[in-house]
Parts: C-alpha cells; sequence; structure tokens
C-alpha cells in the first residue's frame, strides 16, 4: 500500500490540469470583438451615439436654461455630444493598439 486514505486516485487528466494551473500553463480564453453577433453590435453602436447625443442635449439645454443664452450652448453640446459618440464608435472598431501606445503592429 502507498499509505494513502481516502477516495480513489485522481485521473491523469485531473493531475495534468491541476499541474498546468500550478504552472500557469492554461491559456486565457479571451473574448474577440468578432466573437460578437452583428445585433449586438448595432445595438451597441446606437446606443453609444443616442447617449451621448442625449447627454449633451440635456446639459446644453440645462446650462442654456440657466446662463439665459439661449440656444447657443445647446448647439455647441449637441456638435461636442456628435463627436463624443463618433469617437466610442471609433473605438469599438479600432484595432487593437500595442502595449507600447505606438499604434497597431
Amino acid at each position: 500500500m502507498d499509505g494513502r486514505s481516502g477516495g480513489p486516485e485522481p485521473s491523469f487528466q485531473e493531475r495534468l490540469r491541476a499541474a498546468r494551473r500550478r504552472h500557469g500553463l492554461d491559456p486565457v480564453v479571451t473574448r474577440e470583438p468578432e466573437a460578437f453577433s452583428p445585433w449586438g453590435i448595432g445595438l451597441r453602436v446606437g446606443a453609444e451615439l443616442v447617449s451621448s447625443l442625449v447627454v449633451a442635449v440635456g446639459i446644453g439645454w440645462l446650462l442654456d436654461r440657466w446662463l439665459g443664452t439661449r440656444p447657443i450652448l445647446l448647439g455647441v453640446f449637441v456638435l461636442l455630444g456628435g463627436a463624443a459618440g463618433v469617437v466610442n464608435v471609433w473605438r469599438l472598431f479600432a484595432p487593437p493598439s500595442s502595449p507600447g501606445g505606438k499604434g497597431p503592429k
């Protein structure tokens, strides 16, 4: 006998998995943007654009009302909100950059 007490001996696969975990050899599973469905991407793009415009219009309207400068700040914030929405969509579709931050490689 080998002096062990308890249940049955773990299988080779279980021991291999445990050893790989101990040494950090298990592959890390990441989700790529290509794994998302087209409907999910479309809904996210729409939500990014609409939410940035809604927030910008709200801020512009409140500032115009508070300062009495109708509709100057509303127009400025509509442009800023549209630009923010486009930047968010750009980030969604831009290729991943290198860790150094010098652009894609």
